[in-house]
């Protein structure tokens, strides 16, 4: 197996850290943010929302280190960052539309898009990873994405919501 840098599975989970940290600690500010960006979707966005979803990425990203250098481990690295990049493109494109910062897009921007494309480059170049797992874990980070535009279209014309 060709080697790794010390840590590779783990830098999901840092740049996962550093991400929740500038979106909700430092500046923070995300919810009230994506409530102003999207107010057709404000009654979705609640704060036990925000802290299950995002507990459920942290589950995601200890997984890798926790499971070692295996195949499995890999791919769910490839999918934490794939999910990762997904939404840097929606914090860059969110600043672009409305030229007004999104707590988040920096740490997507600077750690999130670079992790993704280097480490996609990586496992394949490895061999870490196949192709098909490569795709699939795209796959999964848009429509993350998409379901979850559409899950919070639902939520928000749901009766009791808030």
């Amino acid at each position: 197996m060709p080697s790794l840098p010390a840590g590779f599975l783990w830098l999901p989970l840092g740049a996962v850290a550093a991400h929740l940290i500038e979106e909700f600690v430092w500046p923070g500010g995300f919810g009230a943010w994506y409530r102003r960006y999207r107010p057709e979707r404000a009654a979705s966005v609640t704060t036990s929302f925000l802290v299950i979803i995002n507990v459920v990425l942290c589950v995601l990203a200890v997984l890798p280190p926790l499971l070692g250098p295996t195949p499995r481990a890999f791919g769910l690295w490839a999918v934490v960052t794939a999910i990762g990049a997904v939404n840097a493109l929606f914090h860059l494109s969110a600043v672009v539309r409305t030229r007004v910062y999104s707590p988040g897009v920096v740490t997507g921007t600077v750690l999130y898009l670079p992790l993704a494309i280097l480490g996609f480059w990586r496992l394949l170049d490895g061999g870490l990873v196949s192709n098909g797992t490569a795709l699939e874990a795209l796959i999964i980070g848009a429509v993350f994405h998409i379901w979850s535009a559409w899950n919070h279209k639902r939520r928000a014309l749901a009766p009791g919501t808030s």
